[in-house]
């Protein structure tokens, strides 16, 4: 017997999970982390609507190289591939589905995918499709195409 799985409206709408509430709270903690230490170097975007070469994806957090922001115009959609993607794991998602995107990402011109998931309070930082490092609660995750280091017990107080 197959499981019916009911989709939301605002997945319907969106195209992506229903996050969660540990999904938004790791989201915003990695988001201000990042904005306090890397400000300077990165503009950071939440929820931004990517169309990267006929494939659109929104990811739950961005990294662009720093750039003034034209509060006089606005996009509703974004052509130019981040640095790095971050994508956080909601209940409704499989893993799979975070590989799959990672992949995607590269393959159009990302350079870092950060995979999140929050229940193990785990980081899996890929540098390309096939390589990965894992950062756990309590240490310090480093992304070494980017240069970034954060420190986990601070994401996932």
């Amino acid at each position: 017997m197959q499981k019916v799985i009911e989709v939301s409206q605002y997945e319907l709408e969106r195209g992506k999970p229903m996050p969660s509430k540990l999904h938004g709270y790791v989201q915003l903690r990695i988001g201000t982390l990042l904005e306090v230490g890397y400000g300077e170097r990165f503009t950071l975007f939440s929820e931004l609507n990517l169309d990267l070469s006929q494939w659109e994806s929104v990811p739950d957090l961005c990294i662009y190289p720093k750039m003034e922001i034209d509060f006089s115009e606005d996009e509703i959609r974004v052509t130019e591939p981040p640095l790095a993607a971050i994508e956080i794991l909601s209940p409704t998602q499989s893993l799979q589905e975070l590989i799959d995107k990672a992949k995607n990402y590269f393959a159009k011109g990302v350079k870092s995918c950060w995979l999140v998931i929050p229940v193990l309070k785990n980081i899996y930082v890929f540098s390309d499709p096939a390589n990965y490092q894992i950062f756990r609660d309590g240490e310090v995750l480093k992304d070494p195409v980017l240069g970034i280091e954060l420190e986990l017990s601070r994401v996932f107080r």
